[in-house]
């Protein structure tokens, strides 16, 4: 029988609010130090997450504190689409503070399955390759690795040379229009459908997460399209501005039927030019090694490389168990 891990004499938990951004910030980029050797997270970005759409901090958050006041874990339990696939983040440098919340997202996970219905929820957590503490901490929880992403980065040491848009293709900058974002969430979704981790998200909660979003505008969408179809989609942020001064895309993809065709290969130097001509030291993307796309030696091919991999771990859970009994 599986019970749940206790927290360390001395320590508390409770739902993180706004006002622990800081301090939260300093726990997490501590965290990432100690893992990969730099911070990996903004106050923007933290901030942003602990009251981001769709998360309900109050249910689905926890933040310990050891006895001093100061943060020494957090975790989130983040439900996609109609929950059946939900994320799960861990962090903390104390391995006991760790069991506990992987213990914790683990069994709201459960309940937010049941709470619409389905008899198994798949939890995905998505951990660096060299963050071996909590890789052994979701083993022992049976999660499976899924796949594996590369961070890909291109420097800029100087202008760019602008591609030239390819034939009988329309290049889009921006969706300042209804139109013109409706056709981008279908694309996404027919670019995207079948991959690791993807669920189809309905059109106004897809807008929403995008309005508030505080490192993107509807400038940094871009569509390519042929016969007034939007073939192909790049979205870009500013994610890794203040970090690494570096231009981020934060998807890519290309409808199946027009893959082939070199529209990623135009849309990734598009971003470099554009990059370059900003000041940007580089441009970053993440990249899904076990993307049914080539993908991997399409961003080698034109001078990427790889500066951080991540594996995504998953585990398909039940949601139901006997009275009394907890389930692994």
């Amino acid at each position: 029988m599986k019970t749940i891990a206790g927290l360390p004499d001395g320590y508390t938990v409770r739902s993180p609010e706004p006002t622990d951004a800081e301090a939260l910030f300093d726990m997490l980029a501590a965290y990432n130090k100690a893992v990969v050797g730099f911070a990996d997270t903004t106050l923007e970005e933290v901030a942003y997450c602990i009251d981001r759409p769709g998360f309900d901090r109050s249910t689905d958050g926890w933040l310990v504190l050891a006895a001093d006041g100061r943060p020494a874990g957090y975790a989130t339990t983040l439900g996609i689409g109609d929950r059946q696939l939900i994320n799960i983040e861990v962090a903390s440098q104390d391995p006991e503070v760790a069991a506990w919340l992987v213990d914790r997202t683990m069994q709201r996970a459960r309940e937010m399955g049941r709470e619409r219905g389905h008899a198994e929820v798949t939890v995905d957590a998505f951990v660096y390759r060299a963050d071996e503490s909590l890789r052994a901490q979701l083993s022992d929880h049976d999660f499976t690795t899924g796949t594996t992403y590369h961070r890909m980065r291109i420097d800029h040491t100087g202008p760019a040379a602008t591609p030239d848009g390819p034939a009988g293709v329309v290049v889009r900058r921006g969706a300042f229009d209804e139109a013109a974002r409706r056709a981008a969430h279908e694309a996404i979704n027919e670019c995207f459908r079948g991959q690791f981790g993807w669920v189809e998200t309905p059109r106004e909660e897809w807008l929403e997460a995008h309005e508030g979003l505080p490192i993107f505008e509807w400038s940094q969408l871009t569509l390519l399209e042929v016969d007034g179809r939007a073939v192909a989609v790049r979205v870009c942020n500013d994610g890794y501005v203040e970090t690494e001064n570096c231009g981020h895309i934060g998807m890519l993809g290309v409808v199946e039927e027009f893959r082939g065709r070199g529209l990623a290969k135009f849309l990734l130097r598009d971003a470099f030019a554009l990059d370059a001509a900003t000041g940007r030291a580089g441009t970053i993307l993440h990249v899904d090694t076990n993307n049914p796309t080539p993908a991997l030696g399409l961003y080698l091919s034109v001078g990427m490389n790889a500066t951080v991999v991540f594996d995504g771990w998953r585990r398909v859970v039940p949601v139901t168990w006997l009275p009394g009994r907890m389930p692994r």
